[in-house]
């Protein structure tokens, strides 16, 4: 029986997956048992291994991975989450957060940062940039959701926000989140109401915009 430590990698593209378990088993010599990239996948594998890390992206297959994170935090508490995402921090980082991971990587980051960010998770610390933990002490003392408007969206509206800009109707949205169509418009109800919009035309420009700019960072 080995007395490394176990980790597995939940991504939904094959080839970023193999190269975060190059890496790490190169450099910090852990062990890998397994590697998934679908939520299903993810939750078999988990109760299959019970690794010590999961390294996890938060957008799967048009599902959210953050609901992952949150489920792993939950059946698996012994098991130590490091988001992995190609999403801007000063969005998702804290949100990550919040559902239990314990730290939180951008893609485009050098080797070092995540190998450093994954020894920081195993000594049971947090592992987030500077400037992610500036932000999230800052709203602590000075209140959340001050600036960017997308910050007072719940992790579900944001989710619903982030299909109307890929184009999604809510029939379609409703399928991907195995919600009622109901109650996909009730998100976009309180979506426009806490952006301040009027009319679902203006709300799904808004959301198209938004994304764009995202997918230039």
């Amino acid at each position: 029986m080995s007395l490394r430590k176990s980790f597995v990698v939940i991504d939904d593209h094959p080839l970023y997956r193999h190269g975060v378990v190059d890496l790490i088993v190169q450099e910090l010599h852990l062990e890998p048992v397994g590697e998934a990239g679908s939520i299903p996948e993810a939750m078999e594998l988990l109760k299959k291994t019970n690794p010590n890390l999961a390294i996890v992206d938060i957008s799967l297959q048009e599902k959210n991975g953050l609901e992952l994170v949150k489920t792993i935090r939950s059946e698996y508490p012994s098991v130590a989450v490091l988001v992995v995402s190609m999403h801007e921090e000063n969005l998702y980082g804290e949100r990550a957060i919040s559902a239990g991971a314990s730290g939180y990587v951008m893609k485009h980051e050098e080797p070092a940062v995540l190998l450093n960010a994954v020894r920081t998770v195993l000594e049971g610390k947090v592992a987030v940039s500077d400037n992610l933990r500036e932000r999230m002490l800052s709203g602590i003392v000075g209140g959340k959701h001050s600036g960017d408007p997308i910050k007072r969206l719940s992790d579900r509206e944001l989710e619903v926000f982030r299909f109307i800009g890929r184009g999604f109707g809510a029939a379609e949205i409703a399928e991907l989140m195995n919600l009622s169509v109901k109650t996909v418009n009730a998100y976009r109800d309180h979506i426009k109401e806490k952006l301040n919009i009027a009319t679902a035309a203006d709300l799904r420009r808004y959301a198209v915009e938004w994304i764009a700019d995202q997918e230039k960072v």
